[in-house]
């Protein structure tokens, strides 16, 4: 390994687009914030260091044998994250970045192409009015001033539909160069007529600076590894990365995987399963599918370099069809019992259930298969039980370890106890070291969730588990309307507040077509339009609902009836000795 003479930005910009910069297959995708790369930008400009790359020199002949990806130039958050194979066929030698991919890839797009991320308060879709197309802009009126981080240039990604891509953009009395602009002027003469064509002195400063920085100082220092075996660039790769940051283990097993898999694409492989379960409504990343391994074939499960070897790693391979459609059909039964993404609040919480699954080799058609249905409700109440006691927060790899003790002693010669017939809720809870008791204190914070909390739908689908959740036909409601709060007893409104209102005390789980019937209908009103005389106490167990006076003077007394109600009814539900159903 060798020190090189130093490049341009501009030089290796040029390097990236004729695919002498290319990398490999080890190195993870990019992940840098818009905000990240602008400070690098101000960073640069202001002549800071920004560390020393290390690249690969790759032959011809050693490139057949590894993948090696190209540079991502339209990144899009979520939807276009994965950077394109590319054949290395026909180029002689090119370099593969081992250290500085983050970095180089932000001046790349900062300088040849576009960022878009998801706008405040808007959906997650793949559309320009949710993920507006950006592209780099320096503000050349004037500089930063006070700024808490100490930026001094203001560098920020402006909206394609703003600014047209002009090269010169105007809002708001202010004047913004497109960064990217500044690569189509080589000639100095012809850089110099354009420079002081601006009357303000900051302007032209600005400008300069950044020519100077992009295309005139070689500040990209590199050192330069000419051994062609890829074990020892990924044993470098590890050991330049495995104690630094944001670099996180699970990017180094991924490289191993990556390094190691022979016949299939592992990059390719685990992006394409993260993408099927983001399709499916849930958001996951490489972490998930890399523990999910490990806890279905590795003593210790915790992300070490040292969990994952090799041989393991070729295991991986091995079983990855197997362990790729166990995952699939672990969110699609999650699915079906009507989570979300925000409404699955511990994803860590699901690998018991893919341990299960996989283990008992059960996992095609799981989620529709009849003869499954009562062990579908059981993991379905397991599940939601789980999550309302956070059972998973803070210590998920220990608790993740005395779960698989349920299922095997040893899972390196037992994977699972054949005695297990159907999934092992209460065995579960034995093995869990951690107070998952409950008293009156607890459920009563839990009862005080509010209703758009992301706890409030395990909570209720506990409570009111009947209803139609692979469908997704059901709604939240409040018992008394939201539109009555106001209406309320100055004394009741003082006592209970909003907080109560709109806490599980007064709401339900209704079927959707309920719910409309009910709409904003009076509690009282819409007890006497379901009921008669014959169903009343039926239609009010069935909805939890105390067989009271119902108007709402009367509020503070269905208040004091229903909390007693819903006391019992979660302390029966969470106790772990009737769990099983």
């Amino acid at each position: 390994m060798s020190f090189q003479t130093p490049i341009t930005i501009s030089d290796a910009i040029e390097k990236i687009d004729s695919n002498q910069f290319l990398l490999p297959a080890i190195q993870r995708e990019f992940i840098w914030n818009h905000s990240k790369i602008e400070w690098l930008f101000d960073s640069i400009m202001r002549n800071y260091p920004i560390s020393s790359f290390l690249f690969w020199k790759v032959e011809e002949t050693t490139s057949k044998g590894y993948r090696f990806y190209k540079f991502i130039n339209e990144y899009r958050e979520r939807y276009k994250t994965h950077n394109e194979e590319i054949s290395t066929n026909g180029i002689s030698s090119f370099n593969g970045v081992l250290d500085g991919q983050q970095r180089l890839t932000s001046l790349y797009l900062g300088l040849k192409g576009s960022f878009g991320y998801k706008e405040y308060r808007r959906k997650w879709e793949d559309t320009e009015w949710s993920i507006p197309t950006r592209h780099l802009y320096l503000n050349i009126s004037n500089e930063l001033q006070d700024e808490e981080d100490g930026r001094i240039y203001e560098f920020s990604f402006l909206e394609k539909s703003e600014t047209e891509e002009s090269e010169i953009y105007k809002a708001n009395e202010q004047k913004w160069f497109k960064v990217g602009a500044i690569l189509n002027y080589t000639e100095d003469e012809v850089f110099d007529e354009f420079v002081e064509e601006f009357e303000s002195s900051f302007s032209r400063k600005a400008i300069r600076q950044l020519r100077r920085t992009i295309m005139e100082k070689p500040i990209i220092n590199y050192f330069l590894e000419k051994d062609q075996s890829l074990d020892k660039a990924l044993n470098i790769f590890i050991r330049i990365n495995s104690g630094g940051e944001p670099l996180n283990f699970s990017d180094l097993l991924m490289s191993i995987a990556v390094a190691n898999w022979t016949k299939k694409d592992a990059r390719k492989e685990i992006h394409k399963l993260v993408d099927s379960i983001r399709d499916k409504g849930f958001s996951i990343s490489k972490d998930l599918i890399l523990k999910s391994f490990l806890y279905l074939y590795s003593r210790d499960i915790k992300f070490r370099v040292t969990n994952f070897s090799k041989g393991n790693a070729k295991d991986f391979e091995t079983e990855w069809e197997k362990i790729r459609d166990s995952i699939l059909s672990t969110f699609d039964l999650i699915k079906t019992f009507g989570f979300t993404d925000y409404t699955l609040t511990s994803k860590n919480s699901v690998i018991p259930i893919i341990y299960y699954l996989y283990h008992k080799n059960i996992y095609r058609d799981y989620s529709i298969k009849i003869e499954f249905k009562e062990d579908r409700e059981s993991i379905k109440k397991w599940l939601h039980i789980v999550l309302i006691k956070r059972v998973f927060g803070g210590t998920s790899d220990s608790v993740l370890s005395q779960i698989r003790r349920t299922f095997t002693n040893n899972v390196v010669e037992m994977k699972i106890k054949p005695e297990i017939t159907s999934f092992p809720v209460n065995s579960i809870f034995n093995h869990i070291r951690k107070d998952t008791s409950v008293g009156d204190e607890f459920i009563e914070e839990v009862l005080f969730t509010q209703k758009d909390n992301q706890y409030a739908f395990s909570i209720l689908s506990l409570l009111y588990p009947d209803l139609d959740y692979r469908n997704n036909n059901f709604h939240k409601d409040h018992i008394h309307s939201a539109f009555e709060f106001d209406n309320l007893e100055a004394s009741d409104k003082e006592s209970y507040r909003w907080h109560t209102y709109n806490s599980i005390y007064n709401l339900q789980m209704l079927d959707a077509n309920e719910n409309m019937s009910k709409s904003n209908m009076n509690l009282l009103d819409w007890v006497e339009k379901e009921t008669n005389e014959n169903n009343r106490t039926q239609f009010l167990n069935a909805h939890l609902i105390p067989d009271v006076d119902l108007s709402l003077n009367e509020y503070g007394n269905f208040h004091e009836k229903r909390k007693a109600l819903l006391l019992y009814k979660m302390k029966t539900l969470l106790s772990e000795k009737t769990v099983s159903v």
